[in-house]
């Protein structure tokens, strides 16, 4: 099972960026996805989620209203796009992926990680 991020890059602040994540090795249409970031010496912190259904999402309230996280289960690949991006935004974006079909902002809930993305913004 692998999980490829990418999308990553560096952008002047006020634009925006779409991550994706494309998972292999198995199907994901009925677990919930998410995507997390973490700063050198920080904490990994919860960004977006989505549930199976893509019904339901949660965002975290320092990108409520910016990021919008969705997924195409046929292509086994969720997405974040990021508007209105901001210097504090800078960091890695991970993809992850959990074993039931509801969203979780707890990275212990996950179980599966993908590899990571920098995204930097420019003031």
């Amino acid at each position: 099972v692998q999980l490829q991020a990418s999308g990553g890059g560096l952008v002047q602040a006020g634009g925006s960026l779409r991550l994706s994540c494309v998972a292999s090795g198995r199907t994901f249409s009925r677990n919930a996805m998410a995507w997390f970031r973490q700063a050198p010496g920080k904490e990994r912190e919860f960004v977006a989620a989505i549930s199976a259904s893509g019904g339901s999402t949660k965002y975290a309230d320092s990108v409520k209203g910016r990021f919008t996280i969705s997924r195409d289960s046929a292509k086994n690949t969720v997405y974040l796009q990021m508007n209105s991006l901001k210097p504090e935004d800078t960091t890695v974006y991970y993809c992850a992926a959990d074993l039931t079909a509801r969203t979780k902002v707890a990275v212990e809930e996950y179980d599966y990680w993908g590899q990571g993305t920098l995204v930097t913004v420019s003031s």
